[in-house]
């Protein structure tokens, strides 16, 4: 078995933040100010874990 790499920083900024935000907003309505924050960092969190993984195969 591989060790686990380490995460990229900016993906666990990133992920920390829209726990954050999925937490604060749990069980409310979210206005679209907040819907379009979270939209941003999940693009931030995408960006920062492409190519982070090495082992990921692309389906044929």
């Amino acid at each position: 078995m591989l060790p686990a790499q380490p995460a990229h920083p900016a993906a666990v900024e990133a992920n920390e933040a829209i726990r954050a935000l999925v937490d604060a907003q749990a069980g409310q309505d979210w206005s679209p100010v907040e819907s379009a924050a979270y939209e941003v960092l999940l693009i931030e969190w995408a960006a920062a874990t492409q190519g982070t993984a090495g082992d990921i195969i692309e389906a044929a």
